[in-house]
């Protein structure tokens, strides 16, 4: 049976958070809010809660988590050999959405790590996540408590939906702040390597560190690593059950309309269709006639909104039974890689337009 703990996002109930600590301790499964999405949370010592966690979300293996920590001295319980870069991003962005590849603590059990000698770590930017893990008092090993494959959650309800039965308890605060997940850099390699986008633009961790992130491609969404440092590297995420296709196009409001529109309608016979747009484009969609609905990310001049929207929106298809869904894109600068990093890895198919003239 799960419970529901619902409390507010800045000023956490002290009860709510201490009945989640001893569900922690007690080996049961605790999904939470951070500033970014919820996440699924075991104590990371526990080697048999940690693979509930797998269980729960019917999550490949060797896929790895990220551990949660609330403060310097638990970060040295996890992870060894902290490299001086490290340091210099921990001190500009902790607590808040930077995951840093760090060498594994032998106190780590290799079930979080997806058997490898690193491990992913952050401290959350959001009152009770950190409530939660001081309380605890031990480092919380959390993905996204969802289902594997589907949009994260980006408010109580989401998880409710998707994991009521399958955890211990859900503490419901609400939304989140970001609505994506967190960067995560490999600090590790010089230079240090993106992993996957998120809420911190990676424009913003150069400018800390003073020096050029790879960003390959998978870390784009145009292709997966066959060997997953961390999550979103190997498998298929953030998926509706609808077919997704992203057509991909720059240029006026006008002229990436004018591509989905083109792109729906050289599509036969897919029927009645779902389009998600910004707020500058939706109207041009009112020319195709088997439009269910269209769905608005927010305004493209700032692309924080549409971040925050596009994993709820992600799920609203699916509530209004689309079965297919049209998606613009969006820019790729700040925020924008980790908008297009999801809305590819979500995609079915993926339609690149030629340049405007």
């Amino acid at each position: 049976m799960t419970i529901v703990l619902r409390t507010d996002a800045v000023n956490p109930d002290k009860e709510v958070i201490d009945k989640a600590a001893e569900i922690l301790l007690n080996r049961g499964l605790v999904a939470f809010p951070t500033e970014t999405v919820y996440g699924l949370g075991a104590v990371a010592y526990y080697e048999d809660a940690v693979l509930k966690v797998f269980k729960a979300k019917m999550r490949p293996p060797d896929n790895p988590l990220i551990i949660h920590v609330s403060s310097l001295d638990m970060l040295n319980e996890v992870a060894t050999g902290i490299p001086d870069d490290a340091y210099r991003l921990i001190e500009k962005f902790w607590p808040g959405p930077l995951t840093l590849i760090l060498p594994r603590h032998p106190s780590i059990p290799r079930v979080v790590t997806g058997g490898l000698d690193t491990v992913a770590v952050r401290m959350p930017g959001h009152p009770v996540a950190l409530k939660l893990i001081d309380a605890t008092g031990r480092p919380v090993a959390a993905p996204s408590a969802n289902i594997s494959g589907r949009p994260s959650p980006t408010t109580g309800e989401h998880v409710i939906r998707d994991l009521m039965g399958r955890v211990d308890a859900i503490i419901d605060a609400g939304e989140t702040f970001f609505g994506v997940e967190s960067t995560v850099v490999n600090i590790l390699e010089d230079p240090p390597v993106l992993l996957r986008p998120g809420a911190y633009p990676v424009e913003e961790v150069e400018k800390a560190l003073g020096k050029k992130i790879v960003i390959p491609e998978f870390a784009r969404g145009l292709a997966y690593s066959e060997i997953a440092l961390a999550p979103g590297m190997k498998y298929r995420h953030y998926s509706p059950e609808a077919k997704l296709i992203l057509v991909e196009a720059e240029g006026s409001y006008e002229y990436i309309a004018g591509r989905v529109i083109e792109a729906a309608r050289s599509l036969g016979g897919v029927g009645e269709l779902c389009v998600i747009s910004s707020s500058e484009t939706m109207h041009y969609y009112r020319s195709l006639s088997n439009v269910k609905a269209v769905f608005t990310l927010g305004s493209r001049v700032n692309l924080y909104e549409v971040a925050r929207n596009l994993f709820k929106v992600l799920r609203l298809v699916d509530e209004a039974g689309c079965r297919v869904v049209f998606s613009e894109s969006f820019p790729e600068t700040g925020i924008g890689l980790a908008v297009m990093n999801r809305l590819r890895k979500a995609s079915s198919m993926i339609i690149r337009a030629s340049s405007p003239p």
